[in-house]
């Protein structure tokens, strides 16, 4: 396995990405950052999310150096370091050169579930709340470069996460450690300060759920935004690893 991995998560809201971010952790050869870039995001924004006044008194909202600090030594002398961003945390103003420094990899759900799962913590979701257009243009500049960018959809990890993990971890590079299928519940010093206001299912959780099929019924005023996230979503799905 090769030393110093640092490998880009990149993911929408309600997506999975938690549940990840705790398989990744519970590995001993890794560390892991939770949404490093979230204070640069809300600052710049100056969007109201839960916790803003404690995310951006407690984290670097300067993109230069979180993104200097993202691409430097591995923290904790491990050999992998799994970072978790949120696309839509990508603002336009974000350069992105210092994207060559990692390994990427991007993970999709289903636009109707994201939507209907997103509407009930925020009642009118736009498409950039969604982070697809933000996912396309990281995808497609990671592409250009020539780089690998593994897409896993998040029903594939709950229909066989081992397979699922285990076939992200070799087109990464790096060796599958059964680790990721379980870890134990409760909060990680890892975790975002926002923790409180987003993270108490996946604190009980002990592993990937048991996958359940699921139809959303969405409202017709989410027609327009379904089709327009179905179409970015048509595009990276048609890029999935294909793990069963």
């Amino acid at each position: 396995m090769s030393s110093d991995v640092r490998i880009a998560m990149w993911s929408g809201p309600r997506n999975l990405s938690t549940a990840l971010l705790r398989s990744w952790g519970n590995r001993a050869d890794t560390t892991v950052s939770d949404e490093p870039l979230y204070a640069h995001y809300l600052h710049t924004t100056g969007i109201d999310h839960p916790a803003r006044n404690e995310v951006l008194a407690t984290y670097d909202h300067d993109w230069r150096r979180v993104t200097a600090w993202l691409t430097g030594p591995v923290p904790g002398g491990h050999a992998i370091w799994y970072q978790k961003h949120m696309t839509h945390h990508i603002t336009d103003d974000i350069g992105l050169g210092w994207l060559g420094g990692l390994r990427h990899c991007f993970l999709i759900r289903s636009p109707a579930e994201v939507i209907a799962s997103y509407a009930r913590v925020r009642h009118e979701p736009t498409l950039n709340d969604l982070g697809l257009p933000q996912q396309w243009r990281l995808f497609a500049h990671v592409t250009d470069s020539g780089a690998l960018a593994p897409v896993i959809d998040a029903a594939d990890l709950l229909r066989d996460p081992r397979a699922a993990l285990s076939t992200l971890c070799d087109t990464l590079g790096v060796a599958f450690s059964e680790r990721m299928l379980s870890w134990p519940p409760g909060r990680r010093e890892t975790d975002g300060v926002w923790a409180d206001h987003w993270y108490e299912a996946v604190e009980r959780s002990t592993g990937f759920a048991p996958y359940e099929p699921r139809q959303a019924i969405l409202d017709a005023r989410f027609d327009d935004l379904l089709a327009a996230a179905e179409d970015i979503h048509g595009r990276l799905a048609a890029h999935r690893l294909v793990t069963v």
